[in-house]
């Protein structure tokens, strides 16, 4: 194995990747046509529009960008040439973490030697990974502080996971969960919260113990809630489902990033972090896989519990003066209106009103996701 060096970011950048489910416009379920609409794209686009996993997927990657403003710019340009090419093919995107009725059974492995790969280590364990969600890298200075961070962030997770939980359906049943998804996901070896780690010599060995033994074919395969990524020089966050729409996706950007950079300054500064349980975290996150945001999540500091819509009035007011500094202040302050916008509120909402999951499919593309 190559020596993993972590590549510095002098500044919190942003890069943003948002996994989309394609549906057939007729027949409303995931269609395995990911080939079809990378045949169809222009060269420009191949290297920010990408296959996943699964050929009902299409994953959609911003730039390296300085702002959330920049980054939403970037991605709705990209959705709007995407969405020109693919609805005359009778293709749309669906912004949601699971499908309502489509079955894993029923979707296609990419024909790539990656994907294959996993296969057959995994079997169902990876087959069923028909979930999409939303990742956002924030740059940071060092290694031994991506790892710091990644600690650190590990109590904000559950309110992410809580406010973008948007995955309540699954094989066609309503699974009483508000993220269904991070529960299949934590099916897989690697996957869920991480361990906790010292620095990055910690971490780079673990990373080698994990292929040496062959555990994992790649540094890839480590699918955390929240990683360090040594190529980007980022703190990758993982936890969070596919929000409903574009708005929602800068909200919570905003969100990650102005914590990622009030993190990295308060360990510049010595700040003490107080010990916690990871019992806690582990709480929290099943709070908000159930609750999504009507979850009432446990302080670690004074262990009371707080709404979703008090714990993010208190972060919006802390974290006001890193927004100004990063220009984010309005997508910050939209996050208060995150939990009651919930994606998988509406979901359920519409099934119960209308008995049809896919009735929830057409409601939730007549709305402009992305507009």
């Amino acid at each position: 194995m190559t020596v993993m060096r972590f590549t510095p970011n002098a500044s919190p950048t942003i890069g943003v990747e948002i996994e989309l489910q394609l549906i057939d416009s007729r027949e409303l379920g995931l269609t395995s046509c990911i080939d079809q609409l990378m045949t169809a794209l222009p060269p420009h686009m191949r290297e920010s529009v990408k296959p996943e996993l699964m050929q009902c997927y299409v994953e959609i990657n911003t730039r390296i960008c300085r702002t959330v403003k920049e980054a939403g710019d970037d991605l709705r340009q990209k959705l709007a040439d995407l969405e020109a090419i693919i609805h005359p093919m009778g293709i749309r995107l669906l912004w949601a973490a699971t499908h309502p009725f489509s079955s894993w059974r029923n979707q296609k492995i990419t024909v790539h030697e990656r994907y294959h790969r996993l296969v057959t280590l995994m079997e169902d364990v990876v087959r069923r990974l028909v979930t999409f969600g939303l990742h956002v890298h924030i740059g940071v200075d060092s290694g031994d502080k991506a790892v710091m961070i990644c600690d650190r962030m590990l109590h904000h997770l559950p309110l992410l996971l809580a406010l973008s939980a948007n995955s309540p359906f699954w094989e066609a049943r309503s699974t009483g969960l508000q993220s269904n998804r991070s529960k299949i996901m934590e099916g897989l070896p690697t996957a869920g919260l991480p361990y906790q780690m010292r620095n990055w010599s910690e971490y780079v060995w673990l990373v080698k113990h994990l292929m040496s033994t062959g555990f994992i074919n790649s540094i890839r395969e480590i699918w955390w809630d929240i990683r360090p990524h040594h190529h980007f020089g980022t703190v990758e966050v993982r936890v969070c489902d596919m929000p409903p729409s574009l708005d929602h996706v800068l909200a919570l950007t905003s969100l990650i990033q102005c914590l990622v950079h009030t993190i990295s300054h308060d360990i510049d500064e010595g700040t003490f972090l107080p010990e916690y349980h990871p019992m806690m975290v582990e709480q929290n996150k099943w709070r908000a896989t159930r609750y999504g945001a009507d979850a009432s999540l446990v302080s670690s500091k004074d262990f009371q519990q707080r709404s979703v819509p008090q714990i993010v009035d208190e972060m919006i007011q802390r974290l006001t003066p890193t927004a100004i500094e990063l220009n984010c202040l309005a997508e910050l302050e939209s996050v208060s209106l995150l939990p009651m916008s919930s994606g998988a509120r509406r979901q359920t909402e519409i099934y119960e009103a209308t008995g049809s999951r896919r009735k929830v499919v057409e409601k939730l593309l007549e709305v402009p996701a992305w507009r």
